[in-house]
């Protein structure tokens, strides 16, 4: 017989028991504490159902900025067994009618902001109900008088924790989005892997500024930090003026930040003297992080522990230490706790030599069950001993460290020899007339294949091709260097955290649309 567990919202209840008092959540001023938010989180589970009708696997979308209404949704959602699914408040209509097509919600929980778009999104899905959690409009029940009227749903005791808890969409940096399943299990795992690797503590501060729909801004840091006890201020949105300010007056101790966020928290002219003696650890990954990103906070005492996963990994599965990001290394670091990881030279998952560049196999408790509605995808995806192919390239040094090169989709085949894009994306990175860059392959008559690099130039710069070229010169093996340049307006297509689409470049590409 399997053992009962108590459902992942019981982190909250036993931390609402334990010190009820202390800060959970800040937000925009207001603090929460464990035993205010175990008392929401207890009522929305019970709205959830009572109201609306929301029981054992079925779909609850959010559509909003962050907020703790996320974090209640979430664990709300886990207390009875539904399935939370957090939306990109990015996308356009189109994306998102596609998105409640292929989840089936019964219910979109909604801000304002986006009171328009939902209505128009719920006349083509009868099945689908709405609230919104921020402000009042009488078409719709409003989540605070839903939560005053609702009875009180205590943690639940499960015998089994594999069932769905969240579906997170990827990116899209392929082409459709596809739904990641996590399960509860997968969560707990991650929050594990999270604790692990940041010394997560309830002593710790954690300020969350990237999108908490998706996995690396609720799972690097906010959900560990909840499960561990300590305390999380929530930015709405990303605000580099607002997040400086939140370093230097709320002394939080973790933080993370994509680079491109890095790169616009670094252009403010205040961070040069800004005092960020709170922090202990500065989290970055998403993408190859370049010396960019790295130098100015290492520059500044602080450790900057780069991470490496997917969505599908939830996302920590290969990190940095703390006592790591104190060096000028680049490595993504070594597999967490929780999640096995290698480096394999063939489909046959044949491990590949040091130093040697192969796709990157996951396997662990914290890996996704399956991609929601697509059978395919998932057998795809996974070999036959559980071991789940990333399409990520990279290679593992002499001391175990993990080096990432590029997506195996953006992998360029030019004469015969393999070139990845993130070596000449290196290069670009330290040109500092170019506002936006990428590389991509094109079809070449000679060559199959040559690496084009698409650039767009700061604005009163003036650089030509030749020029452009001649910063290959001596950094990189000559069958490395671009075919050619594309200087074009911007900006680029990118994902909402900062990684340009290659395939919607490639397609403008091959199109003369640039």
């Amino acid at each position: 017989m399997s053992a009962r567990l108590q459902d992942i919202s019981g982190w909250i209840a036993f931390r609402a028991n334990w010190a009820p008092e202390s800060s959970a959540i800040r937000f925009e001023g207001n603090t929460m504490s464990y035993a205010v938010l175990e008392e929401r989180i207890g009522k929305l589970a019970g709205a959830l159902s009572d109201v609306f009708g929301v029981s054992e696997g079925d779909r609850v979308a959010h559509m909003g900025f962050n907020a703790p209404e996320m974090i209640e949704l979430l664990f709300a959602c886990a207390r009875i067994g539904a399935v939370f699914v957090p939306l990109n408040w990015r996308l356009s209509m189109a994306e998102h009618q596609w998105l409640l097509g292929n989840c089936t919600p019964r219910l979109l929980l909604v801000e304002p902001a986006y009171f328009d778009q939902a209505a128009q999104l719920a006349v083509k899905r009868s099945d689908m109900r709405l609230a919104t959690y921020a402000g009042d409009d009488e078409r719709w029940p409003f989540y605070e008088h839903l939560l005053d009227a609702a009875a009180y749903r205590p943690p639940s005791w499960r015998s089994d924790l594999k069932a769905p808890a969240a579906i997170v969409y990827t990116s899209g940096t392929t082409g459709r989005p596809k739904g990641a399943v996590l399960s509860q299990e997968a969560l707990f795992f991650s929050a594990l892997n999270g604790q692990s690797v940041y010394e997560i503590t309830s002593a710790d501060h954690v300020l969350t500024v990237i999108p908490m729909f998706h996995v690396g801004g609720m799972n690097i840091h906010t959900l560990p930090a909840l499960q561990a006890g300590a305390v999380t201020t929530i930015q709405p949105r990303f605000d580099p003026a607002a997040t400086l300010k939140a370093i230097v007056e709320d002394k939080p101790t973790l933080l993370t930040l994509v680079p491109a966020a890095a790169l616009a928290l670094f252009a403010l002219p205040e961070f040069a003297d800004a005092d960020l003696s709170g922090l202990r650890c500065v989290a970055t990954g998403s993408s190859v992080v370049p010396d960019s990103v790295l130098a100015p906070l290492r520059s500044r005492g602080l450790s900057v522990n780069q991470v490496y996963g997917l969505t599908e990994s939830g996302p920590t599965a290969v990190a940095s230490s703390v006592a790591d990001g104190f060096g000028d290394g680049v490595s993504a670091g070594k597999p967490v706790i929780h999640c096995d990881a290698k480096v394999v030279a063939d489909d046959t998952g044949a491990l590949a030599a040091p130093g040697a560049v192969g796709e990157i196999w996951l396997r662990g408790p914290n890996l996704l069950t399956e991609y929601w509605q697509n059978p395919e995808a998932t057998a795809d995806a996974f070999a036959d001993d559980d071991w789940f192919k990333t399409g990520d390239l990279g290679f593992v040094d002499e001391d175990g460290f993990f080096h990432i090169n590029d997506r195996k989709k953006d992998l360029i085949i030019s004469g015969g020899e393999n070139v990845y894009p993130a070596e000449l994306e290196r290069v670009l990175a330290a040109c500092e007339v170019l506002a936006e860059y990428t590389v991509v392959g094109a079809p070449d008559p000679k060559w199959g294949e040559t690496p084009v690099c698409v650039v767009v130039l700061k604005e009163g710069v003036c650089m030509s091709e030749a020029e452009l070229l001649a910063l290959f010169d001596g950094v990189l093996a000559r069958y490395k260097h671009p075919g050619r340049v594309v200087f074009t307006s911007g900006p680029l297509p990118r994902t909402s955290l900062g990684k340009v689409q290659k395939f919607d470049v490639r397609d403008a590409l091959l199109a003369g649309s640039l």
